[in-house]
């Protein structure tokens, strides 16, 4: 039986391309941490990990001292194909560092299946072979949006992410001025990132009717529950929770009478990996949610990893896994497939990635 060998971790600032502005903060840079697990029979698997310390409560220099070399002891010498267990302790020794647990899990389903010589994909059960992910536009005045706007569609993109939740006029006059410049083809999905109240999110949502917006992801704060409750079914049914939901708890929660909303955002970097996120992605499936795969700025490996994860589940209906398209450089070569907007899982061994030495 395959056992587990040496595990290396380090971290790289990737660079970003395309700094830009969201409700809480800016984004200039993107710092990952890497795991690459080796096997006593050579086959490698590499993970990865960017926290988001205003969403998860967990920063870089966090998830870094997790994944010391004397806090992964315990993995070494494990067979790879108890995978199911590992995962189980990783989740019970860092509860507190989900980027680290996201790292780990995406290295050990990468290594399990480049081993078994199949796609992650496949592993885990193929439901979906493509679909068009959103690319996201920051924060930024009309003219500029309408001019971002255009260079995506140019360039095959069919379906925006708006960032707002700083101003409610300028943000209805940005939406506005999107459709009257590029028509009723392209797909805008928005994202308050938690920069709306209960009103602005019901005025938001009658003044942008006619504009077709096809979900609302996450107007209200976090912790604001039973406010995203109260909301008319109508609304509630087009609103996307992301930073509400980071554990299948969370997800309990949210689907708990009355419903908080009818769209999970599973992000690997708050639940902790493909194998949380399956789970929270099992608890959608027996209330009809659908899913919304996410990202932060992160690496091809972790993207993909997504990518494979949300193609494995039935009820997945968008992605928006556009975070390694701006990046000035990356750790690896591969991973998924991107033509005109849409993304497909490469049939490649485990991701399909390749570290760059």
């Amino acid at each position: 039986m395959p056992k587990i060998k040496n595990i290396q971790v380090w971290s790289a600032d990737l660079g970003n391309t395309k700094p830009y502005t969201i409700a809480f903060k800016t984004v200039d840079e993107v710092k990952n941490v890497f795991v690459e697990i080796t096997l006593d029979n050579g086959v490698t698997g590499i993970g990865s990990g960017n926290p988001s310390e205003y969403v998860v409560g967990e920063n870089l220099g966090q998830c870094i001292e997790a994944l010391q070399e004397k806090n992964l002891e315990f993995l070494i010498g494990r067979d790879i194909y108890e995978v199911s267990q590992l995962q189980y302790e990783i989740v019970q020794k860092f509860p507190k560092n989900p980027s680290a647990r996201a790292a780990l899990d995406i290295a050990l389903y990468d290594v399990l299946t480049k081993h078994l010589d199949i796609p992650l994909v496949k592993f885990l059960g193929q439901k979906i072979k493509t679909l068009p992910t959103s690319n996201t536009i920051g924060i930024k005045n009309v003219e500029e949006t309408v001019k971002e706007a255009g260079e995506y569609i140019r360039n095959g993109f069919q379906v925006l992410k708006v960032k707002l939740g700083k101003n409610l006029e300028e943000d209805i006059e940005r939406l506005v001025k999107i459709r009257e410049k590029h028509g009723g083809d392209v797909i805008i999905r928005i994202d308050a990132n938690q920069g709306y109240t209960v009103e602005q999110t019901i005025s938001f949502y009658k003044r942008t009717e006619t504009l077709n917006i096809e979900l609302i992801e996450q107007p209200l704060p976090a912790k604001s529950i039973q406010e995203m409750k109260s909301l008319p079914d109508e609304i509630k049914n087009v609103i996307a929770a992301d930073e509400s939901l980071i554990s299948p708890k969370d997800a309990i929660q949210l689907i708990k009478p009355p419903y908080a909303s009818k769209i999970f955002n599973i992000k690997l970097m708050k639940c902790g990996g493909p194998s949380q996120g399956l789970k929270i992605a099992d608890i959608a499936s027996y209330e009809n949610v659908d899913l919304f795969w996410g990202c932060n700025d992160e690496s091809i490996v972790s993207i993909t990893a997504a990518l494979h994860t949300a193609f494995s589940c039935a009820n997945t209906k968008y992605i928006d896994l556009d975070g390694s398209l701006d990046l000035g450089n990356d750790v690896v070569r591969g991973g998924f497939i991107l033509k005109d907007g849409m993304m497909s899982c490469a049939d490649r061994p485990g991701l399909g990635v390749e570290r760059i030495r």
